[in-house]
């Protein structure tokens, strides 16, 4: 039997718990921590998991960064600069990169409080995590407000992408998987995958049919 609920119930919800309600329908979404660097060479990282591909020629990615309420490091560091990175969260350190959602201040580096690792490559002023194993660059493209909730999407294009290299697959296909990627669900709860099967593209008249996840047809 399902539960409803109903729009009075909703909205009369103590905060915390329809945060959680809330943030749990979308399902299962990507983990990502931002770097960014100040214009005092300050490194700062944050969680995300908001992050969505948006296009590919450009290759455009886009995230939400919430209401101004409280001073938002990640999004000050960007109109600043110009410039971050997007570094996918994997088992070997989820812990630490959740710790990165607590409010440090301006002068404390995220780095430095979760013991993970800044990482740099040449024209990239913004830092890279070393222990992801999948994390590209981006240059800003348009910041764009959403008045419903004041929160705005930030849009940037991808101009580096590092990955382990057996991960990237002859038609481009990138295995996350098999770089141990987690994901999020709620506000809080981190998960692992299992990949069911890699499929043919859909056409009408056509049957799907299964792929490797080199993307051959199985038998």
């Amino acid at each position: 039997m399902q539960y409803i609920i109903n729009h009075h119930e909703l909205v009369n919800m103590e905060p915390r718990y329809r945060a959680q309600v809330i943030n749990s329908l979308s399902g299962f979404k990507s983990a990502n921590l931002i770097g960014t660097r100040d214009e005092q060479n300050i490194n700062n990282l944050a969680m995300f998991s908001s992050v969505f591909h948006l296009g590919a020629s450009p290759a455009l990615v886009g995230f939400i960064s919430r209401p101004d309420s409280v001073d938002r490091h990640t999004l000050r560091n960007i109109q600043q600069t110009k410039q971050f990175t997007i570094n996918q969260v994997n088992e070997s350190f989820w812990q630490a990169a959740h710790q990165t959602s607590a409010r440090y201040g301006n002068d404390q580096c995220e780095f430095q409080q979760t013991g993970l690792t800044p990482n740099f490559i040449d024209g990239v002023n913004a830092p890279f995590v070393q222990e992801s194993r999948l994390k590209y660059a981006l240059t800003l493209k348009e910041i764009v407000p959403i008045e419903l909730n004041n929160t705005v999407l930030v849009i940037g294009e991808i101009t580096d992408i590092l990955c382990e290299q057996a991960a990237i697959k002859n038609d481009g296909y990138i295995d996350i998987e098999s770089l141990n990627t987690v994901m999020v669900s709620g506000l809080d709860s981190y998960h692992t995958s299992k990949r069911l099967s890699r499929v043919s593209y859909a056409k009408p008249d056509e049957s799907q049919q299964k792929l490797s996840v080199d993307g051959q047809a199985e038998k």
